[in-house]
């Protein structure tokens, strides 16, 4: 009764709220507190005639969001709808948050919003559950150490197709949609790539309709805050969590317990038994993860670790207080802190222990969905499996690199000592069921977790891991007979230098399927990275170039494209991405062109206007937008992109009156807070920023900004107003990338290496709208085997000297001029590992042929419409639809639509 009387007084007051938010932007709290409590005794009238935005900012409002309202298929502007929303809104502020107007916040008004967009998410999530244990499909299963989700809020709108009706609702309240979205924090649960590629994975999964989970660890503190001091990165914590997440479903119920440490008992009748360990115990988090307007809503079901007691009371009989909580702050320090690194391995007893609370807690869930197949809890008259033959043929878990593949010994575990199996089927149902996707081919990224910590922390898989690998070997021995070298390399056991655990090699025998991420990435596994295991199982390796899920990086992040495309071939290409590929016939025409480039203008202007209020630095719209966003490490290359700033510095200093193409530059990144180059990397690129952007002389010519703290909704600016994309990595060590498909179905143009995606965009875009430079892999390789020498090429070009000479000799470091040694070291002393000086001129060269063509506007335009027009193929939905034919077996499970009965007269 007291709920149904408070809806009832917030839906009579609901105009309200909308005067309150209509006073003055610039009052204070304090004022705008005492202004609301004044409405509160006002005489409350008809909640549709309390309107205080007049019609015309409505027809503005409505404008700005048409995309989202004719592409998404929004809910009706019915005053029902509306009315609806409105009374969730006001219900969620009042009883949820417990806050009035005299206190509630901005972010009070985004918490009542999220719950609202939440509820209209839970009959989905249910009746799509409840399918799923109907139908009893085949279940994917993504295992992941990162999901980098961003913000959820604007996505699940646009995928409910409530966006418009939520933006005009709130718009009669008084509040801004806009104001709200910016409110929510970035759930930074991933360092870049591979846990940006994992959530769009997840997008596409639910939009297929495919029965698909995603399992991870529910970091309190995420990838950190980058601060940029004096041009140094600092890190600052990540408490993305510190006012709560509105997403998120707590399922105490389904709370597991995860072992480390102890002894293994060898029993009598041949079998072992993990006795002594330390418990701690896995509390799931779920997060719904609605379909593109389909009604289906998967699951991402997050880890969070607990100590399996409050306190150890023995130490308080003794009256030690702080050892107590100490002992339940390390079992709760599992899922405290994301690794913020991914692609150096470090041999952190924490990592361990993070990898393996994954995959205990994951798969003894997956078991219990496995045993209670039609409703997933064990009950009496229910019906249940007691043996595994039809495991493999119910579900599929895909190793995202092999940060859990400890999963494979791990089931091994559960088969064999705690199900009864005999090891010979219990392996057959392990291979038959997972699956490895590689993310690098670089030797310092590859796992190898020494035995000895092994040894300590997970006793009894090392043990199983020792029995993998006899095996596995006495196989390789049968097919290649004295072939001992073979034998040594292809081992899961490294014991040259520290004995060690080889985790990509333990991957690939536990899996029926390998993949690379891009062609040439799979073809250098192929033949190089993995060639002794392509030998011997030649048809378990594929291909599987990545994708981007089109929701989040066109539909959501760039309204006015989004618009224009919709307009000219209809919004089949949300779902269907090839159907860009009808914007080919619009290249020639006039309007078009001019439109598309209207577009690209008005998104340059917004991400000018975020420069300018976050940096106080104003940059021309109309400018070159020169953009590199991604993690900082040396074989991206942010150095060689700092060299041809230098250079275009340089050239203007040489000849200020001369005809140079404006351009602005813009860097960002997060450096690992070990990674001292790549942080002196920063700390370059904001040193000569500070040179170029005071120079009087290069004035509206060039600027150079780093953009701070990189993350999924800064790139959700960044991409559309791109006019540049640099994807400049050494041919040969980007696995694939997906921020140059971003940056492609955006409408910029790259300039690139023959590396990663890059050679697949080149194909699908044409030769002509790609501006390659640089050596190929095997000119890379040639090059080093011949003895690479960079001092040749710094002696023979005197722009790379000069430059380089800048550098080393504090021409932007007055205040330390040794303070970039040993990045010019790296490069002229240590032998320049990722080739920038042999590039370096093919990419100036390249940089010439990019000015020439800009100033050619409609040749220019041309090129970013066939760019657009080529991204189809770079959909995360084909990228998982081909998972599914391919790897996984999973096939769709649609939801019915419910029919409405017919009135009986």
């Amino acid at each position: 009764l007291c709920v149904c009387a408070c809806v009832l007084a917030i839906s009579e007051n609901g105009e309200v709220a909308s005067k309150a938010r209509k006073t003055s932007a610039n009052a204070t709290e304090k004022e705008r507190a005492s202004e609301a409590r004044t409405m509160m005794s006002e005489e409350p009238t008809s909640p549709l005639a309390a309107c205080n935005s007049s019609d015309e900012e409505i027809r503005r409002r409505r404008q700005e969001s048409i995309s989202f309202d004719h592409v998404a298929g929004v809910e009706p502007m019915s005053e029902g709808n509306m009315a609806s929303v409105r009374n969730l809104f006001n219900r969620h502020l009042h009883c949820t948050l417990a806050k009035d107007l005299s206190v509630a916040t901005e972010r009070d008004y985004y918490l009542s919003l999220a719950y609202t967009v939440r509820d209209h998410v839970m009959a989905g999530w249910h009746r799509t559950q409840a399918e799923y244990y109907r139908v009893d499909p085949k279940r994917v299963y993504y295992l992941s150490l990162e999901f980098y989700m961003g913000r959820t809020l604007t996505n699940v709108m646009i995928n409910l197709g409530i966006r418009g009706l939520c933006t005009n609702v709130l718009l009669k309240m008084g509040l801004k949609i806009e104001e709200l979205e910016e409110v929510e924090p970035d759930a930074g649960l991933g360092n870049g790539g591979l846990g940006r590629l994992a959530a769009c994975f997840l997008d596409s999964m639910a939009t297929l309709a495919l029965p698909a989970y995603g399992y991870g660890i529910r970091y309190e503190y995420g990838i950190f805050t980058q601060r940029i001091r004096d041009g140094f990165q600092e890190e600052i914590p990540d408490d993305w969590l510190s006012f709560g997440n509105p997403w998120e479903i707590a399922r105490p119920e389904y709370i597991l317990p995860v072992h480390f440490y102890g002894d293994v008992k060898w029993l009598a009748d041949g079998k072992f038994e993990w006795e002594g360990s330390q418990v701690v115990l896995a509390v799931p988090y779920d997060t719904p993860v609605p379909g593109y307007r389909n009604s289906i809503v998967n699951t991402m079901r997050l880890w969070s670790a607990r100590s399996p007691n409050s306190f150890d009371f023995s130490y308080f009989n003794h009256g030690d207080y702080i050892k107590a909580v100490i002992d339940r702050n390390l079992a709760e320090n599992i899922s405290r802190v994301l690794y913020p690194n991914d692609n150096v391995f470090e041999g952190k007893e924490l990592r361990l222990k993070q990898e393996y609370f994954l995959v205990s807690a994951t798969l003894q869930d997956i078991f219990r969905r496995y045993k209670n197949y039609r409703t997933g809890i064990r009950e009496p008259g229910h019906p249940s499996r007691t043996t595994f033959e039809l495991f493999s043929k119910k579900s599929a878990i895909q190793l995202n690199d092999t940060h859990p593949s400890m999963a494979i010994p791990e089931m091994m575990r559960i088969l064999v000592d705690l199900e009864g199996l005999a090891w010979a089927p219990a392996w057959k149902l392990c291979t038959e069921t997972f699956s490895y996707t590689n993310h690098t081919i670089l030797p310092e990224a590859l796992e190898r977790w020494p035995v000895t910590l092994m040894e300590r922390v997970l006793p009894r898989h090392l043990m199983i891991i020792y029995e993998i690998n006899r095996r596995h070997l006495d196989h390789v021995t049968t097919m290649f007979p004295g072939d001992i070298s073979r034998r040594s390399a292809m081992s899961c056991v490294d014991e040259h230098g520290e004995k060690s655990v080889n985790m990509a090699h333990l991957s690939i025998v536990g899996s029926h399927a390998v993949n690379g991420v891009a062609e040439l990435h799979s073809e250098i596994l192929k033949q190089s990275t993995f060639k002794n295991f392509y030998e011997l199982w030649p048809k378990k390796f594929q291909n599987k170039t990545n994708g981007i899920t089109p929701r989040r990086w066109l539909l959501l992040c760039n309204v006015p494209l989004a618009t224009l495309i919709t307009e000219k071939i209809g919004d089949g290409w949300v779902t269907d991405l090839d159907q860009l590929a009808q914007l080919r016939a619009f290249v020639d025409d006039e309007d078009f062109r001019n439109r598309f480039m209207d577009a690209k203008l008005m998104n340059k202007q917004r991400l000018a206007t975020y420069l300018e209020k976050e940096y106080g630095m104003e940059v021309n719209p109309h400018s070159m937008f020169d953009i590199q966003v991604k993690r900082m490490h040396e074989y991206k290359r942010q150095l060689l992109n700092v060299m041809h700033i230098i250079t275009m510095y340089n050239r203007i200093k040489k000849n200020p009156s001369g005809n140079f193409v404006p351009r602005t530059v813009l860097i960002g990144g997060k450096a690992a807070p070990g990674y001292y180059i790549a942080k002196m990397i920063i700390k370059l690129i904001n040193s000569v920023a500070d040179v170029v952007n005071s120079d009087s002389d290069v004035c509206g010519r060039l600027k150079v900004i780093f953009l701070e703290n990189y993350r999924v909704s800064l790139a959700e600016k960044v991409f559309p107003a791109a006019d540049l994309s640099e994807q400049i990595s050494t041919a040969g060590t980007e696995a694939s990338g997906t921020g140059n498909m971003k940056f492609m179905i955006n409408g910029a143009l790259t300039i690139g290496t023959y590396d990663g995606a890059n050679i697949e965009m080149r194909e699908e875009c044409g030769a002509d709208n790609f501006f390659l430079f640089g050596m190929r892999v095997e000119e890379v390789n040639e090059l080093k085997q011949k003895g690479y020498d960079p001092l040749k090429y710094y002696k023979e070009n005197a722009e790379l000297k000069q430059v380089l000479d800048q550098i080393r000799d504090g021409y932007f470091s007055p205040d330390a001029p040794d303070r970039f040694h040993n990045l010019v070291d790296t490069l002229l002393k240590h032998g320049d590992r990722f080739c920038l000086l042999a590039d370096y001129a093919s990419y100036i060269e390249c940089q010439e042929r990019i000015n020439e063509e800009f100033q050619n506007k409609e040749a220019w335009a041309k090129k970013c419409i066939l760019n657009c027009a080529a991204g189809g193929f770079f959909s995360s939905d084909r990228t998982i639809l081909q998972y599914a034919d391919e790897i996984w077996g999973a096939t769709a499970v649609p939801l019915k639509k419910i029919s409405t009965p017919k009135k009986v007269d």
